[in-house]
């Protein structure tokens, strides 16, 4: 390499120093912090965003402010942070079936790639539940499968997209119970439940968080929950193995990503104060209350483990033969 070039290279590398040296003398953060959700309100991508947003705020001494951009399968909102300023000032609040499925069954996905996008913590995590709609005739998952045989593609599933976890996870329910479905796609959680709740679907997947107060009122009913164990928010809903699916396990995760190039400095700071907010008692009980965990993870952790759910679910998405719009 001529001495030029190595030149550059090391004073492009002393300056990147240099800056997260000031941000981690205290240059960050230095205005109101934007937190982009990939959904619409209403879901528990937005939910585990508005939880976490005032006190860390709080903690940071700056505004952090809600931002939904929805659509393209989470690529806007992606596209978003990946182009933003990288000094943590941006944040994506990511929701994980956008971050390990989309990029296998979406177009969108070339507009960004999980490397664009730099790992800070995981906030909430969940099983899916199995919820449908008040006067189906169905109590149980072995009565939905069942009549679901009986009227082959009757059944409506709503999703937050294609290629979301929810679809994905109707594709799977599909070939272990041996069923077919009729998969409707929506910009989001909140519009499918609102669609769910006036009965225009029959059927839907999805994290508690959103559905709880629905099921407590009676709206919507739970059959099944898709982790390895029952909820304590939802103590009568078998696991999906217990329900007579062994197979049928999709959890989902939501966590802060920042642009690639933020400093090191600034994501062991939003780290920090992350895993201080989740650690008190009041995040915790309203976690726990919304039917998820607050399961903190470091930028290192959390971006092995992501990394791994990518390779994981490009192999569900392929067994379950989606493919892109």
């Amino acid at each position: 390499m001529k001495p030029h070039r190595i030149r550059r290279i090391a004073i492009a590398a002393a300056a990147a120093a240099l800056a997260g040296l000031a941000a981690a003398q205290g240059g960050f953060p230095s205005k109101p912090i934007t937190l982009i959700v990939p959904a619409a309100p209403g879901g528990t991508t937005d939910i585990a965003a508005r939880m976490l947003a005032d006190p860390l705020g709080k903690a940071l001494g700056q505004t952090v402010v809600v931002d939904n951009r929805a659509g393209a399968s989470g690529a806007l909102a992606a596209v978003a942070v990946k182009r933003a300023e990288a000094d943590g000032h941006t944040l994506l609040m990511q929701y994980s079936g956008y971050h390990v499925i989309t990029p296998h069954v979406t177009k969108q996905a070339a507009q960004w790639t999980p490397d664009d996008l730099r790992p800070v913590a995981n906030v909430l995590s969940a099983p899916q539940v199995i919820v449908v709609r008040e006067g189906l005739p169905v109590k149980t998952l072995a009565e939905l499968v069942a009549y679901a045989k009986a009227n082959p593609g009757k059944l409506t599933y709503a999703s937050s997209g294609n290629g979301s976890l929810q679809h994905v996870t109707g594709a799977m329910l599909e070939q272990q119970a041996g069923i077919q479905l009729t998969h409707i796609p929506y910009k989001g959680t909140g519009p499918a439940l609102q669609d769910l709740l006036g009965a225009q679907v029959d059927m839907t997947f999805g994290t508690p968080p959103p559905f709880m107060q629905f099921i407590q009122q009676g709206k919507v009913r739970a059959l099944a929950v898709t982790g390895h164990a029952r909820l304590a928010s939802l103590p009568n809903v078998p696991t999906a193995a217990e329900a007579g699916l062994p197979r049928l396990d999709a959890s989902s995760w939501f966590g802060v990503f920042a642009p690639a190039k933020t400093p090191q400095p600034v994501i062991d700071r939003l780290s920090e104060e992350i895993r201080k907010v989740m650690a008190t008692p009041s995040f915790q009980q309203k976690a726990a209350e919304q039917g998820a965990s607050a399961d903190f993870m470091g930028p290192q952790k959390f971006g092995e483990y992501s990394k791994a759910e990518l390779a994981r679910w490009g192999q569900v998405v392929k067994a379950s033969k989606i493919e892109a719009d």
